[in-house]
């Protein structure tokens, strides 16, 4: 049986089409350490925390107001021990549903399962990230 990848799920007050416009400003929500531009289909960014971090996304796949897909081409966690590469050949996904007023934002790491080194350490982040940061974001404005 197949692990199942990092998931969670935030609800926000904000149509579909603010929703997707603040998920493409990173830089705003997951990390001030951005380089090269996250809005359509084959756009490349960088998030890199030197000695710590370091991935390079491609989007995939961009459907307005409704999905957005990172490829992750390259990564370097340097805390881990085994392969500091575990992000590498992963997705991140954001599926965005109207629900009455609001938006529901199902976010998964696809390929990020409870057997990769990084699992633990990612999946709190990755919480925090999505819970907090791109949540306050999105209904706040609050930029990291």
């Amino acid at each position: 049986m197949e692990s199942k990848s990092f998931s969670t799920t935030i609800e926000v007050s904000k149509s579909p089409q603010d929703v997707f416009s603040c998920i493409n400003e990173v830089s705003k929500w997951w990390s001030k350490d951005f380089e090269g531009s996250s809005a359509k289909l084959d756009d490349e960014f960088v998030i890199c925390h030197p000695g710590r971090h370091y991935s390079k996304q491609r989007l995939i796949e961009v459907v307005p107001d409704k999905k957005i897909v990172w490829f992750v081409t390259e990564s370097e966690l340097d805390w881990l021990e085994k392969d500091k590469t575990e992000w590498t050949g992963t997705k991140m996904i954001f599926k965005l549903t109207p629900k009455e007023d609001k938006t529901v934002i199902d976010f998964t790491h696809e390929g990020l399962v409870p057997e990769k080194e990084c699992y633990d350490r990612c999946q709190q982040g990755w919480s925090v990230v999505i819970k907090e940061c791109l949540f306050n974001f999105i209904t706040d404005g609050k930029v990291i």
